[in-house]
Formats: structure tokens, sequence, C-alpha cells
């Protein structure tokens, strides 16, 4: 029990945070093992939900090679192996093939995989390359001589991020301190038995990086917050030399900055939000005198246009901008500061950058996909403005997109704002309300909900499932103001959205209430137990997967990774103010003695961004309740983090399983088994 702003306050179940202790691991395979039980007779739906689903994919497969320097680099699949083989050829694609890394075998022995820096020397031979194989996102950063395929001795612990200088002797990287925090930035000399310490972040709220310009010339080092950011540079010819700031971090200012030429001048090219400029505007500053005093304006700040991002080339720069939630494309040539936009035809959609590594490329690749369409990877031609579709992802077994239609809707929320929902269904779906629907969001740290394709939710579509995403406040959706009307003091905004879209969607004849599952993840899963505890009869039932639920203690502890920096998306409980906010709203706390719907929560046990014992805690919470006979089922991987199977078959054995959990509880059980 703990004291906080005169209040006392008690957490009945914290004994469940002691990872090592054997009743809390007892307690935790007991809840597998009751929701394996209940989930038994689905156990041959499931099997065919994965055999479906699998029966799509192109098992051997191979992504599309882009260049860099000399080499084409890309990965493939093989039938029966988990992960991917990350390979490259010289001088052309048709060149004999060289494995650089076989996450295959780097798995061997391990349930999980994950690899986080993989980044190669400038003139080919070194990969640098980091990997995680528990879950947790602590990264051991080794070396691999790709002339020889010898690792060389080098291998640092806790690493965050690593970039090469132009001497293939040297490069920077990254380490993160006890609550993963990236805070210190280091120089290594091959062979070297000690590393030089170039910089230590002191500042809680922020996060250091370090990464390349695309033209090699310099080398960045970020210090970021979730409101502000300052960047330091160096020649990446002179990895002993002294770094420069560009400009002072100051109280919601973020920046980003790349390199490249204007006008035949050599500058960095600077996305900046300060002055209120919320939705970012474009900026170049001279190399030799960077500050903000000097920086002259490309594109100007729009309130309704979000620069999300740009790509700085010899010749030319193509910013990613997005409008009414939608991002487009806009080259500007360099030589006649001509600008065009690169268009796209469906009313919901994702275009993104891919690999566009060569700084004096004059194609620029784009991955394309929607709702019906499934990931196309593009070159756009800058100067004829043609488009050459490289590779589209295979959907096997006869996809036909014409059997689908994509919609992009609009709720209203209380206070009158528009609320962008995008929407799949068969395209002979009826609109009287007999449709079964999934519903999912986030709405947080000012991150757009993907549009994406997945060849796995036609499992759902082909058996009548509507799937739809409300692009709630919170998100990046529509620009930083719609980030800042969902967190801090406006975060019941994200909730409220979610509830108005749904009750939209009833209204609208797509579905109904008792046909309406809702899903979230992380902050996702947050936003559902948020809408449950505020109208627990929205839906049939809830999927919430790794959800961040116990806001106020996780925030009360900061000792924890992400706390501290995350005060500015969801505000410090030890301010009073922001303590009485979030008691209005934290799942965990709200629960109470009311008829929620059928549930199932999932976790990881070696998840570091929201703690295995939120969901184990809620869980449990909600049982003590009592809170009618709807099931209540939680499954925690016990191997696995934030993210869950890391192996593709093992990933698509955890959806179908989710899969069976949703479709027997809008279909119920005979339905179910005579559909698969």
């Amino acid at each position: 029990m703990d004291v906080l702003h005169g209040e006392r306050r008690q957490d009945d179940y914290d004994w469940l945070r002691q990872k090592d202790d054997p009743e809390v691991l007892a307690h935790l395979r007991a809840e597998n093992t009751y929701t394996d039980l209940v989930m038994k007779p689905t156990e041959t739906f499931q099997a065919a939900l994965y055999a479906e689903m699998l029966a799509r994919i192109k098992e051997d497969d191979t992504t599309v090679p882009f260049q860099r320097g000399r080499h084409f680099y890309y990965s493939r699949t093989e039938k029966g192996r988990q992960y991917p083989i990350y390979c490259r050829r010289e001088g052309s694609v048709e060149a004999p093939e060289a494995v650089t890394l076989d996450l295959n075998a780097l798995a061997a022995g391990h349930a999980f995989l994950s690899v986080g820096a993989h980044t190669v020397s400038d003139d080919g031979r070194l990969l640098a390359y980091s990997v995680d194989v528990t879950g947790s996102r602590e990264y051991t950063l080794h070396v691999k001589d790709l002339a020889t395929g010898e690792l060389l001795p080098e291998r640092i612990e806790k690493v965050a991020a690593v970039a090469w200088t132009a001497d293939r002797a040297t490069f920077f990287y990254v380490t993160e301190d006890p609550a993963k925090r990236p805070y210190r930035l280091w120089r290594h000399r091959l062979g070297a038995t000690a590393d030089d310490l170039l910089y230590e972040e002191t500042d809680t709220l922020f996060r250091l990086y370090v990464e390349r310009s695309r033209s090699l010339a310099y080398v960045f080092a970020v210090a970021a917050s979730h409101t502000s950011s300052e960047v330091r540079f160096l020649p990446a010819a002179a990895p002993a030399g002294a770094w420069t700031l560009i400009a002072a971090r100051e109280k919601d200012h973020e920046y980003d900055v790349d390199h490249g030429v204007w006008r035949g001048d050599n500058v960095f090219y600077v996305r900046t939000n300060g002055g209120g400029r919320r939705n970012f505007r474009l900026v170049t500053a001279p190399v030799n005198d960077p500050g903000p005093d000097r920086w002259t304006e490309l594109a100007p700040h729009r309130e309704t246009v979000m620069l999300e991002g740009v790509d700085v080339f010899a010749t030319h720069y193509v910013v990613q901008e997005r409008e009414d939630g939608l991002t487009r494309l806009r080259v500007t040539d360099l030589a006649t500061r001509a600008a065009h936009d690169v268009l796209f035809p469906e009313p919901a959609y994702e275009a993104t950058p891919e690999s566009n590594h060569e700084f004096t490329a004059r194609r620029y690749r784009f991955r394309y996909q929607s709702l019906v369409t499934p990931p196309s990877v593009f070159d756009y031609d800058v100067t004829t403005r043609e488009r050459t579709l490289l590779k589209q992802t295979e959907v096997l077994g006869g996809y036909d997109p014409g059997r689908y239609r994509s919609e992009r809707l609009h709720a209203i929320a209380g206070d009158g704002t528009r609320i962008p929902i995008s929407l799949v269904r068969r395209a002979d779906a009826p609109r009287d309300g007999s449709c079964p629907m999934l519903l999912a969001g986030y709405g947080a740290y000012g991150f757009p909900y993907p549009v994406a394709f997945s060849s796995n939710r036609l499992s759902l579509l082909d058996r009548g499932v509507t799937v739809a995403i409300a692009h709630v406040r919170g998100g990046g959706e529509l620009g930083k103001r719609w980030h800042d009307a969902g967190r801090m003091l406006q975060k019941r905004n994200t909730f409220t959205d979610f509830i108005a879209s749904a009750e939209f969607l009833v209204k609208e004849g797509h579905t109904a209430h008792e046909r309406l599952v809702i899903e979230g993840g992380s902050a996702g899963g947050l936003l559902v137990g948020a809408v449950l505890n505020m109208k627990a009869d929205l839906c049939a039932a809830a999927v919430l997967r790794v959800p961040f639920v116990d806001v106020i203690n996780t925030m009360l502890d900061e000792s924890l990774p992400l706390t501290v920096g995350e005060f500015e998306e969801w505000g410090n409980p030890k301010i009073r103010e922001h303590y009485e906010y979030m008691k209005t709203y934290c799942p965990y706390t709200n629960l109470g003695s009311r008829r929620y719907p059928p549930m199932l929560v999932r976790a990881g046990l070696n998840d570091s961004q929201v703690m295995y014992w939120e969901p184990a805690k809620y869980v449990a919470k909600l049982r003590a309740l009592g809170t009618g006979e709807a099931p209540l089922l939680f499954k925690i991987n016990l191997e696995v983090g934030h993210g869950g199977a890391s192996g593709r078959y093992d990933a698509l054995r955890e959806l179908a399983f989710d899969y069976a959990f949703v479709l027997t509880r809008l279909h119920g059980m005979l339905a179910a088994e005579r559909a698969a």
C-alpha cells in the first residue's frame, strides 16, 4: 500500500510482478492451461485456419533486390524455415548469390529471434548486426567479415543503434541504460579493447540515436524526446573529429536532418516543427553554419497537411505528406525546382518509401498497398514519371480483389470531430446490420494505423466478417494536432472517438453491437480496456494483445523501460492533475462489477514494453470481480516479448488461435466448424 496525493492506494495483485517466483510462474501456466481447455473444442478449427492461411503464402519467395554500392541486397524465404535468409549479389542481379546472414542458423536453439541493426561498411566488406534471442529487445552487436564469413571478436551488449564511418575500421554505436533508454554514444575501432565514450544523454526524457546520411558524407547523433529533438553532425571521413550542434533542443520543437545540395551549395535538409508549426515545414541550412537563423524555407507549413518525411538525393528530393489520413509523395527536381505529386487511386491505402540507398539514383522506390491490393513495390522515374511494378506479393489460391470492397467513411464524435474509418468487406455484403465485424484501433504516439493488406484477413472476410479500422485521435492520421488531441489531458478523446466509430458503423447498417468484436494491441489494448469500462455492451467480444492497462502503476515506476520518456504521452501521475485525469480512464483502476463481454488477453513473459504483469493483473482482478459467465481467456507466451512469436509459422499459429476465438464468438461453434 502507498499514499499518493493524499489517497491510500492498494494493489492486491502486485505480487504478480515477481517474475522469478515459482508461484507466479505456476499462476501463469495455470492461466494457459485454462485457456487451452476452453479453446480445446476449436483445435480442429484452428488447424483449418492455419492451413488455409498458410496455403495463401508463397513460402519460397524473394524480395526485390536493392542497390547499395556495388552490391544488390535482398532476402528470401524457404519452405519450412521460420526466418528469412539475407543475401546479396555483386555487380548485377544475375551474379552468383552470397548469403550474408541466415537467420535460421542464428535462431538455432532459441525460441525467439529478432534482428535490430543490420548495416554494411562503405566498401561492402563488413556487416554490423545485432540480435535479440529473448524477446526483451536487448540486442547484442556482432561484426561479420562478409569476404571470409568469419565473425570478428567484437561483441557489444545492449546496443540500440550503429553507424559506420567512411573508415571501415571505425563505427559509432549507442548503448542503453538499465531502463533500456539509449543514452551513450561510443566510437569503436575494430580490434580495440576499450571504446571512446563521446556523449552521454543525462535528460531521462531523451533517447539517443546515431545514423548515416544517404549521401554517406555525414554521421548524425540525434537526441529526441516525444516532443523535442536536437541533432549533432560529424563528417563521416573524420571519425575522430568534433561533433557540431545544428540547433539546441527547445520545448515542442522536433526536427530531423539529411544532407544534400541546393543551388549548388552543400546543405542540410531540415524537417522542423518549431515556432508552433506543428505539421512541419522543410528548410535548408548551410553545412558550414547550420543554425536556425540561417534556415531557408523550401516547403511551408500547412495546417491540414502533415509533412511526414523527406528523402534527399543528388538531383531531387521526395516529401512524404499525409492529408485526411491518406499519404502522397511529392517530388521536387533540384535543377528546375518543379514539383509534382505521385497520386494513388483507392479510397484507403498506404504508400511508403522502400530501400533507397543510392544518393545518385534517378528512380524512387516505394511500396503501395491497400485493404484489397497486396503489397506492390514500384520504381518511379522522377523525370519521366513512369511507374514500374517490380513485384506484387503473390496470394496463392486464386485471390480476386474484385470480390472485396474497400471504403473510407467518417464518424462524428460528440464534439463534432470527423473520425476517419477504413473498412473492407465482401462486395456482396449486405448493409442491414447482419454482418459480423472486427473493429480495430490504436490512437497513440502520433502513429497512423496502417491501412495494410493481409492475406490472412481473407479468412475473416470470406466468412462474411467485415474488418474496419477507427483512426482515432492520438494517432497521426491527421497530423500532429490529431496526436495532440488524444494525448496527455485529452487522452479520453481516443476512447470516445472509438465508441463513436462503433456506434456509427452500427447505425449505418455495417454491423450490430451483438455482432461486433473489437481489438487492439499495446496502446491499442489500453484503448480497448478503457472502452470496455466506459461501454461494456458496445461489442460481443474483445481481443487485447499485450495491453497497456495498468497506466497509473506503470507510470509511477521510473525504473521501467519507457516510463519517463512517455511522461510526454500519458502524463506523470506524481503531478496531481495528471493523476486525477489518469484515474478517469486507466483500465485496471476502473474495472468494476459490470457484465464484460468475452475477452481474449495476450501477453509475452519477456515483454519489455508492456510488462507481462499488466495483463496478468488485469485478468486476475476481473476474475475476482466475478463479472458474469462470459469467457475470460489469458494466453501468455512464456518465451517471447512484445511482438509475439518471431518465427513466421509460429506467428501464424498464434493468429489462427485468435481468429478461432473471434469467429466462434461471432458465429457460434457449429457455424464456425461448418465454415472450416
